[in-house]
């Protein structure tokens, strides 16, 4: 016997949206300067939306996704501006190879944002697990991003080596690499949070992108303060370094995007939900408890063992409660199907 849980989405219980509260959200259609407000609200450490008035996190998770993409593509694009106004009055090549990433990074939350428009559409014949894992293989160009942004800092260090250039206004060069650093870690540190929160590997991983560039940015400061004191080589050996260091960084934003890809979860969800389950009443056994991310929402299946001589009904109902109590354990899970054996269905296997 087996019991499918409902989308999210078309199910209430005690957390979902009660119209007495009064609570009428539509995240799926918020106007810009609502994102916006939400957005610059989040980034500096606030949250904007309690647990009483969330009518469904599934969407709740989307949203937040969706304007922390907005939030630092504007922050990003503006970043980039202000720098490449520094760059035609300067001639700085490191600071152009500066701008050129920020302009890069911003770039990378079309494709997620892409991904997360294609997660709202529904399951069908073809996909039926739904569009989700679009943000999943959107996470393997940002991973492509930051391996270009360090062979690109790389590249350039190695040509101011090889070819030095005096830099006009050091002042101006620091001032706009300091600017860049500081958008670029207020970027990451807002995406990576989110990102965590609502469980999406793509995010972190642009979070991870945005404070690697965050790092170029700041080895322009260095650079200028070096050939200020007399070191023209300091700018390309600063560079340098910090394009090893976006190899570190590359790292781990591929170590969780191909975690995600081969459906790894952390095992002490798989623990929660095991012990969620083994709790409800009537429940002999957890034969087996699968989860796995799909975007940012998680699913599971689980083979459950009850008493033989329970009516198919009973059954049902066990199953269902068994839901409810992974609802409550695991809150980005959006769907779940509980398959019923009754005991002594599945043997032990005997070993020789």
């Amino acid at each position: 016997m087996t019991h499918r849980l409902r989308d999210l989405g078309a199910h209430t219980d005690e957390r979902t949206h009660d119209p007495a509260h009064g609570h009428g959200h539509s995240h799926g259609r918020e106007p810009w300067w609502s994102l916006v407000l939400h957005g610059v609200s989040e980034m500096f450490g606030a949250h904007s939306h309690d647990a009483a008035d969330q009518v469904d996190e599934a969407l709740e998770a989307d949203a937040r996704g969706r304007r922390a993409l907005w939030i630092s593509l504007l922050v990003l694009a503006l970043t980039a501006l202000l720098q490449g106004v520094v760059v035609t009055l300067t001639g700085s090549v490191a600071l152009l190879g500066d701008t050129l990433h920020n302009v890069a990074d911003a770039l990378t939350a079309v494709p997620l944002l892409a991904a997360f428009w294609l997660a709202r559409r529904p399951a069908n014949d073809r996909f039926t697990y739904g569009y989700g894992r679009a943000e999943d293989l959107a996470g393997l160009f940002v991973v492509a991003m930051i391996a270009f942004s360090s062979l690109l800092a790389g590249w350039e260090a190695i040509d101011r080596l090889v070819h030095p250039r005096d830099v006009a206004h050091l002042w101006a060069v620091a001032a706009a690499g300091l600017v860049g650093f500081i958008g670029n870690e207020l970027v990451a540190r807002y995406r990576i949070r989110v990102g965590r929160q609502i469980g999406s590997a793509a995010l972190v991983a642009d979070g991870l992108h945005a404070r690697t560039d965050g790092f170029t940015s700041l080895a322009v400061v260095l650079g200028a303060a070096g050939v200020a004191g007399g070191l023209p080589w300091a700018d390309p050996v600063v560079g340098l370094l910090i394009a090893i260091a976006i190899l570190g960084v590359l790292r781990s934003a591929l170590t969780q995007v191909g975690a995600r890809l081969m459906d790894a979860v952390s095992p002490d969800l798989v623990h929660v939900a095991r012990d969620a389950v083994s709790t409800v009443d009537g429940v002999l056994a957890v034969r087996s408890l699968r989860l796995r991310w799909i975007g940012h929402t998680l699913h599971a299946d689980g083979d459950i063992t009850v008493p033989a001589e329970l009516p198919v009904s009973l059954g049902h109902d066990i199953a269902h409660h068994a839901e409810a109590h992974l609802l409550e354990a695991l809150p980005r899970l959006t769907t779940a199907v509980i398959h019923v054996s009754p005991e002594g269905a599945h043997p032990a296997a005997t070993h020789p």
